[in-house]
Order: structure tokens, then C-alpha cells, then sequence
């Protein structure tokens, strides 16, 4: 009994120092993970503290970093006492992996005994030996952050760019001559730094005014050198809240203000209570990338014969840079109700990956690929984004593969023709055919090949001599004409004469005399015949010309047929399509319709005479006042104009003047550059008549220009426009 008891004493004992491993080693690693997390935020601190214009990234940076360590010591909660076990059967073989027994009740003898066993082994191994925390890399890696934190932190800011110009903040007149407090600060130098946003690749910058330009969404930062440390001074925007300078660490009497702009504005900086001229800040916009198409044309129609592709050349442009490009090729195919629309994406960033400010994009478009067939369409068009997301697209443009079968309108549907029209093939499918059995060629037998290209050869002679009637063509030979030798003969043959006589065995017909008619004199009474060939029929002789040349064409196809060269008759089939086409154009017969003809008036009496006494033009007066636009502005002219010819201020003209204030400062933030002068004058004008005393001459003429400015432009007056050159010809001609 003592010993059943022993050893349930050594299982406990065991379970119990597999729980306290487990808690010493996940301390371990959470301790490790913490000195790490440590590094790192004194590397974010330094960071921040560097560069002051970044620290919403590096705010960012932290919050994500804080959710990973969140997430690393989360997952330590999943190391259970059944993952403790695993990895000590892996590193202690003596434990015959027999570990996870001691973490349940054993059913049976022979569990129960190897749980002993594996009990009393356990309880003389080095445990910890199979957990070791990596503390090496881990606290190489929290004493590099550490220390570059350090070195960010003692490495003055400052410092960065000790080139910027200093510049000096002009005050008021009036204010400047005031006498200064014994004790006020004395503002030493004033610094601006501007750092562009980083998709616009630009360096950061120092301009040599305070008044300057700069691209959207840059960073400005004010810095302010004082002998002595002063109490406030803020930082005042056009339309935003006032922006206090703070105090820059490990730099006395140096105070720093920082503002992104988004348009153009005016400022003023106010220090020891007194505000400082007004300042101007001109943004440049990002535009959005330019595009321009330069091939294809706004519609191209791919014709017969021609290689069905289509070129597309794209020209990209941008101020800071491209991103990313891609064509769109709507696909439109069939006809009618049944028309499918099939959208396909080029995309042309391959070649954008350096972020070029121009670049010319080339595609070749397979009509055949794209699944187009004749009479499709097709729309492409290109579009572009640039660095900061903006958005440009072309117009698009109307590819359309011509359809030869598309020879009759609407109308045609309606006139109803019961007749059973002749068999023959069309041109088109002479072309289509001979195509097939081109790319046929090599898997048909040379027999099977020739026989196919004759009989395309006897289509094509079928068709041309249909179209061979409309000149006055009967047949393709005389009906009485006969052949004593084959067609063709070869070179250097001579066709040897047959000798006959009276004994040969048949007999021959005599001798025609020569005042005998001949058999084409005899049949030519019972053949219809026209007068004369070349003009038998309706067609003009432009047309014909044309129509002759189809059928020269059609000869020159079937010729090349029936030898089997159908590459070489694929030119021809596709001439004599192109002519008939425009033959079928030519033929368009227009009829005028019949109206009612008046009768012309009388040249002598009524027409070219140029007497126009009796006219008379209606005219049509009326006096209106226009309605007054710009009342504060008038009225304050007319105090401007008031006192430059002599008129004293007063308290009073307040009234004539502060309405306009809030035109001329909406002016100067549209355009700080041009109006800031005239409102630095207004301000000195307001100045003067709040003191009673007269402005001066300059500050009126800049004020008085300004408010002219800002009247609509008057209405011209009617004026009668001048003669051109064919109206005063027809005059002179009309009183000769």
C-alpha cells in the first residue's frame, strides 16, 4: 500500500513541475517580447522628435506596432500544458513519448505503470534545458532600436537643413514706431522650410521671401529665433484658427509652427502682440495627367483586303509622375436587338514602374483575336492615374471592320418579289471560300486541291458573265463558234494541216464560192442582237468603265483558279469586291419630286435693280437703368475718390469702407500674389482715416485699381459690324 502511495506522490509531484516550467517559460518569452517592444518605442520616440513633420506616420507606425505586440503576447495564452509536453518527448527521448500521460487518468494497467515511469523519469531531468529563449537576437535587436533612439533624440532636428535663408518679418508702420516695452522680446530672424509631399519626388526646400509658391500638400514649417523666451505668438491663417509656435527642445528661444496647405492663402504672424504684414503663399495645383490618342483617328473603318488590326498609340503626360495606365476595348458585335457589348483591359503600367512624367503607350489590337468578325465594332479609349490618385481619360474611338454582305437598306425589306432568282455565288463568298481552301492547302491531296480551285474557278466565271450582260454581253462566245485546236498549245507547236482527197472514204462539201454567205451571215436574222455592243444598255460610261475593269479583274481571278495559284487570286477576288461596291454606289439613281414650279419673277421689273427706298428697318428704343451691381464697392470709390481730391477722414467714412473689406480680402485669397499689395494699401487707408489723418496718394491709387477690379466688366455697346469683302463686292456690282 506504501508504495502504490509513493508513486501516486511522484505523479503529482510531476504534474505539478510541468506546470511550474510552463509558467516560468512563458514569462521568459513574455519578458524577451517586452524588451524588444521597449527598443522600439524609443526608436519611434527619436524618430518623431527628428522629424516633426512626419509624426502622424510614425503614429501610425506605433499603433501598429502596439497591435502586434498585443498579438504576440495573446498567442503565448495558447501554450498550454499539451504543447509543453509535446516538446519534451521531441527533446527527451527517455520520455518514450509518454509525456501526455501524466496529464490524464490512465485507464488500465500497463497506462498506469508507463505513467510511473515516465513520472520518476521526469522528475530527474533538465527540464528548462528544452525551453530556451532565443535572448540573443532578441536583445540584439532591442539594443540596436534603443540605440538609434538615443542617437535620434541627442542629434538636433534642427540641423537637418542649416541653409535656410533668414528672413525678417516686417510690422506695420504704425505699429513698429511704437516704443517697445523695456522688457519685450526682440524677434532676431525667422526662417520658413517647405517640404513638398513625397509623391511629388521633390526635395524640401527654403524660399528666399516669406511670400512664396509651393506644390499642394506640402508641409510648411515656421521657425522663430528670439533673444530672449517669450510668453506666446501664433501663427495666423486666412480663414483658420490661430496656430501657436511651440518651443523646440534642447533649443532655447527657438519656436517652431508648422501648417499644410491645401489652396492659396494669406498669413500674418503675430508676436509680442503685434501683427505682422501680411504674407502671401501661392499653391500649385496637381493636375491631372493629360492623355492624348494619337492613333487611331476618332472613327477607322478597316476596309476589304486590309490586315484586320489596329494600331493604338497613347501619349501620357504629368506634372509629378504616372502610376499606373490601361486601355479599354469595348467589343460590340452583331446586329440590332442581338448585339453583345464585351469589355477587355490593356493594361500599360509595365513600363511605368519609375514613375515617368511622360511616356507613349503602343498596342496592336487583332480584330480576329478580340473575336470581332466583319461588320463589328469596337470603342478603345485610355485612362491614367497619377502619384496622388487623379483620374484622366481620352475620348473613345469607333474601330468598325466594313460588312461586305450589308448591300440593301431597310427599305428593300418591303418590296416583295416572288421569283426564283438565279443560282450563283457572290463575290464575298467566292473571297470566303477560296480562303477556307487556302488554309486547307497542305491537308488536301493535289487532285482533291485542283478540283475545289476549278470549281471555284467555275463560280467565278459564273459571276462574271452575270454582270458581263449589263455591257451588252451575250454569252462568253459566239453560239456558232467552234474550236479546230485545243486552247492551248504547247510552245513551238505548229498544228500540222490534214490532207484529204476525194477517195478517202466520206465525202466532203464543196468549195464555198465567194459570193456564197458565210453560216454567221445565215443565223445572224435569228439572234438577238443589239445595234451596237459597247452602248447596249442603261449605265453611264463612268460606270461602265468601272464595271469593265470588275470584269478584268473576275478574269484575272478565274484564270489563276483554275491553275490552282490561289494566293495569287486572292488580290484580284478582292478588287473586283471593291469595285463592285463602288459600282453599286455609282448606280444610286436619285428622282426629284414633283412640285408645284411657280413662275420666275420678272428680272426687268423686280430682281437686280438694288432699290431699297422702300425698306425700312424696324427699330425698337427703350431706356433701362441697369441694376446696380457692387454697392459696397461703389461706395467705397467714391470715398477713395473723395479723398484724393482733397476730403479729410473721419470716423464716420468707417461706414463707406468696412463693407468692402471682405471683397478685397476674398480677392487676395484667389490670388494672393497679384492683390496682396493692394490689401497691405488697404489696410494702411483704414489705418489713416480710424487716426484722422489723410492716406497717402499711393495707398489710394493701389486701393482705387483694386476696387475697379473688382466691377463687372461694362456691357460694350451695339456696334454695327463691318462689311466683309463679298457684301461690299455685291454692292459695287449693284450700282454699276
Amino acid at each position: 500500500m506504501s508504495r502504490v502511495q509513493e508513486y501516486s506522490s511522484q505523479v503529482a509531484e510531476a504534474q505539478a513541475q510541468l506546470a511550474r516550467v510552463r509558467r516560468q517559460h512563458l514569462g521568459l518569452v513574455a519578458l524577451s517580447i517586452s524588451v524588444v517592444a521597449a527598443g522600439a518605442l524609443l526608436a519611434l520616440l527619436g524618430a518623431a522628435y527628428h522629424w516633426p513633420q512626419s509624426r502622424a506616420l510614425w503614429l501610425g507606425v506605433g499603433v501598429a506596432a502596439l497591435g502586434l505586440l498585443v498579438v504576440a503576447l495573446w498567442r503565448l495564452r495558447g501554450f498550454g500544458t499539451h504543447h509543453l509536453a509535446q516538446r519534451l518527448d521531441r527533446y527527451f527521448p527517455e520520455l518514450e513519448d509518454s509525456t501526455g500521460l501524466l496529464l490524464s487518468k490512465p485507464n488500465g494497467f500497463l497506462p498506469k505503470l508507463q505513467q510511473e515511469r515516465i513520472a520518476e523519469r521526469l522528475l530527474h531531468l533538465p527540464l528548462p534545458d528544452a525551453l530556451r529563449v532565443p535572448w540573443a537576437p532578441r536583445a540584439g535587436v532591442a539594443v540596436a532600436l534603443t540605440t538609434l533612439g538615443v542617437a535620434l533624440w541627442l542629434w538636433p532636428a534642427a540641423q537637418a537643413q542649416p541653409t535656410a535663408p533668414r528672413l525678417q518679418l516686417q510690422f506695420p508702420t504704425t505699429t513698429a514706431q511704437a516704443a517697445p516695452a523695456p522688457a519685450a522680446s526682440r524677434l532676431l530672424a525667422t526662417t520658413v522650410q517647405v517640404l513638398p509631399p513625397a509623391y511629388t519626388r521633390q526635395p524640401a526646400f527654403a524660399p528666399e521671401a516669406l511670400s512664396f509658391r509651393c506644390p499642394e500638400g506640402s508641409t510648411i514649417r515656421w521657425t522663430l529665433r528670439t533673444d530672449k523666451p517669450v510668453k506666446a505668438s501664433e501663427l495666423l491663417i486666412a480663414g483658420q484658427r490661430p496656430l501657436a509656435f511651440r518651443a523646440v527642445a534642447n533649443q532655447p528661444n527657438r519656436y517652431v509652427a508648422e501648417y499644410r496647405v491645401s489652396k492659396s492663402t494669406i498669413y500674418r504672424v503675430r508676436f509680442a502682440g503685434q501683427d505682422s504684414e501680411d504674407y502671401a503663399i501661392e499653391v500649385v495645383p496637381d493636375r491631372a495627367p493629360t492623355l492624348k490618342m494619337v492613333s487611331p483617328k476618332p472613327y477607322t473603318l478597316v476596309e476589304y483586303g486590309r490586315r484586320p488590326e489596329v494600331a493604338v498609340r497613347v501619349a501620357l503626360q504629368d506634372d509629378y509622375g504616372l502610376a499606373r495606365a490601361r486601355l479599354v476595348v469595348t467589343t460590340a458585335q452583331g446586329s440590332g436587338e442581338a448585339v453583345k457589348f464585351t469589355e477587355h483591359i490593356r493594361d500599360l503600367s509595365a513600363a511605368l514602374g519609375s514613375k515617368p512624367r511622360q511616356h507613349t503607350g503602343n498596342v496592336t489590337l487583332r480584330l480576329p483575336a478580340l473575336g470581332l468578325t466583319y461588320g463589328d465594332e469596337l470603342y478603345v479609349y485610355a485612362e491614367a492615374w497619377d502619384n496622388a490618385g487623379h483620374r484622366a481619360r481620352t475620348d473613345a474611338a469607333l474601330v468598325q471592320w466594313e460588312d461586305t454582305s450589308a448591300t440593301s437598306g431597310p427599305a428593300a425589306i418591303s418590296l416583295g418579289v416572288n421569283q426564283m432568282p438565279a443560282y450563283f455565288r457572290s463575290q464575298r463568298q467566292i473571297i470566303i471560300d477560296t480562303e477556307k481552301l487556302i488554309a486547307l492547302r497542305r491537308k488536301l491531296p493535289a487532285a482533291e486541291l485542283q478540283s475545289r480551285a476549278n470549281n471555284l474557278g467555275d463560280d467565278q466565271k459564273m459571276l462574271r458573265l452575270r454582270y458581263g450582260k449589263f455591257l451588252g454581253e451575250e454569252s462568253e462566245k459566239g453560239i456558232t463558234e467552234t474550236s479546230t485546236r485545243p486552247p492551248i498549245a504547247e510552245e513551238g507547236e505548229e498544228a500540222e494541216e490534214e490532207q484529204h482527197s476525194a477517195d478517202d472514204g466520206h465525202d466532203h462539201l464543196p468549195i464555198a464560192s465567194e459570193g456564197a454567205p458565210s453560216t454567221e451571215a445565215l443565223t445572224q436574222p435569228y439572234m438577238h442582237l443589239h445595234e451596237d455592243e459597247e452602248t447596249a444598255d442603261f449605265l453611264e460610261p463612268q460606270v461602265k468603265t468601272k464595271l469593265r475593269a470588275v470584269l478584268n479583274q473576275m478574269w484575272e481571278a478565274e484564270l489563276r483558279l483554275r491553275l490552282a495559284k490561289l494566293n495569287e487570286a486572292i488580290p484580284f477576288e478582292y478588287r473586283a469586291l471593291r469595285l463592285l461596291k463602288e459600282v453599286q454606289q455609282q448606280t444610286r439613281v436619285y428622282v426629284r419630286k414633283s412640285g408645284v414650279d411657280l413662275p420666275p419673277l420678272p428680272e426687268a421689273e423686280k430682281r437686280l435693280s438694288g432699290d431699297v427706298g422702300a425698306v425700312q428697318v424696324p427699330m425698337r428704343q427703350a431706356q433701362r437703368t441697369p441694376p446696380a451691381t457692387q454697392p459696397a464697392v461703389r461706395a467705397a470709390l467714391a470715398q477713395i475718390a473723395a479723398y484724393r481730391a482733397g476730403q479729410r477722414p473721419s470716423t464716420a467714412d468707417l461706414g463707406h469702407l468696412q463693407p468692402a473689406s471682405a471683397l478685397l480680402g476674398q480677392a487676395a485669397l484667389n490670388q494672393p500674389g497679384a492683390s496682396l499689395a493692394a490689401l497691405r494699401a488697404w489696410r494702411q487707408v483704414l489705418q489713416a482715416v480710424r487716426t484722422a489723418q489723410q492716406p497717402r496718394a499711393a495707398d489710394l491709387a493701389a486701393v482705387d485699381r483694386a476696387l475697379t477690379n473688382l466691377l463687372p466688366a461694362p456691357t460694350a455697346p451695339p456696334v454695327r459690324p463691318a462689311a466683309g469683302s463679298m457684301s461690299r463686292r455685291y454692292f459695287q456690282e449693284l450700282s454699276r
